[in-house]
């Protein structure tokens, strides 16, 4: 870390200035949702998949402490929420895999042996690096901030996502990401945002077996 060119920003943004920001995009998934659905896949492990193949690809988003060091993770596992029946919600995650259909049948799996477990975590974490890509399917939204009410742990980006609108045969999903200004600024998740739409315009490259 003593060469690390983000390190004078890191102690600015911890401990001067601390400091996050939050962006919503709108994502144009008109093509991914067209190819889950005609290849049978569910949209969900599918957006869940290409956020988290993306952040393999972004050092700045994979920051977090291991035994108070910070370190960079090699790769972060997908945490979302399933609905309870009534109304409750239960976090769970999957292992991230670089093939959508290992990583799409472990979240089936997932899903099918932990959505009717009660409580908010059934499934227990398996270590420090899993990052929250949420999904808010009940509302299109124009902004989302989550507030943390505990000091961070991590420095990893949150996602949330929102409900689809179709307009003239093209799909838009609403897509927010909150971030620690002590790892990341402004290009760095514009960049993101950009290859994610480049992502989800080509999902037969990305997605197929």
């Amino acid at each position: 870390m003593i060469t690390w060119p983000r390190r004078d920003y890191f102690y600015y943004f911890t401990k001067l200035m601390p400091t996050g920001f939050s962006l919503t995009v709108n994502l144009d998934i008109t093509k991914t949702l067209a190819w889950t659905k005609a290849h049978a896949f569910k949209f969900n492990p599918a957006y869940l998949y290409l956020v988290s193949r993306l952040l393999t690809q972004h050092p700045e988003m994979r920051v977090g402490y291991v035994d108070d060091q910070l370190v960079t993770f090699d790769v972060l596992h997908p945490s979302y929420t399933v609905l309870h029946a009534d109304e409750t919600m239960a976090n769970l995650w999957t292992a991230y895999d670089a093939d959508f259909v290992v990583f799409n049948q472990a979240y089936l799996a997932d899903v099918r042996t932990y959505r009717d477990s009660a409580g908010p975590m059934p499934k227990a974490p398996q270590s420090a690096n899993l990052v929250n890509i949420g999904s808010l399917p009940w509302v299109n939204f124009s902004s989302y901030t989550p507030l943390p009410m505990t000091p961070l742990k991590t420095f990893f980006p949150i996602f949330q996502a929102g409900q689809f609108v179709t307009k003239q045969q093209k799909t838009t999903m609403p897509l927010s990401i909150t971030i620690h200004h002590a790892t990341a600024d402004g290009i760095h998740v514009s960049r993101f945002f950009n290859e994610l739409q480049a992502a989800f315009n080509q999902p037969e490259k990305l997605l197929a077996h």
